[in-house]
């Protein structure tokens, strides 16, 4: 049965979480585009697809283990274009931290979709921490490189025309 385009770009957004989870950096190749634009806040800034899974296979390799959960899915088509909005929780645990060796965190992706010859790619993704607990020294498995709190909000975003899908179902 042929799925719908929602029905594929969820799909793609939760093989996100899949190939973090399982240090598959091979599936981002059908998650994003070869020249995505992934802004996880400074310094965690990509402009293309080898250097993203580069970066996140050397961030990712320490743990013991993770788990990424996507949900509550919008997404808006526009003939050959997409934007999703996707809230995300996560689990990473390591073991060779003093103290407690979990980091949670919650936050959202918004994300600008292409339809390709291959299905759909993302192509701009922004992704923020709106919270997180436990040991902070979890997510510092490179020196110096940590996803810190971004103490924006997702309203403040949104007011300042920052969220793709917002554009995109309001008609900006």
């Amino acid at each position: 049965m042929p799925q719908s385009d929602t029905e594929a770009i969820v799909q793609l957004l939760n093989l996100y979480g899949f190939a973090v989870d399982t240090q598959r950096w091979s599936l981002f190749d059908r998650i994003f585009t070869e020249d995505v634009e992934a802004d996880f806040s400074e310094p965690a800034h990509w402009h293309d697809r080898e250097s993203f899974k580069r970066d996140f296979g050397a961030f990712h390799d320490p743990f013991d283990s993770t788990q990424h959960c996507m949900m509550n899915h919008m997404v808006e088509v526009d003939g050959d274009t997409a934007h999703a909005f996707t809230y995300g929780t996560w689990r990473l645990l390591r073991k060779a931290t003093d103290g407690n060796p979990l980091w949670d965190g919650s936050g959202w992706y918004d994300d600008a979709l292409v339809r390709t010859a291959d299905g759909w790619r993302i192509r701009h993704r922004v992704c923020r921490i709106v919270w997180w607990v436990g040991n902070p020294q979890v997510n510092e498995t490179i020196p110096g490189v940590s996803f810190k709190l971004d103490t924006t909000v997702l309203r403040g975003e949104a007011d300042a025309g920052r969220v793709g899908f917002l554009r995109a179902i309001e008609g900006k």
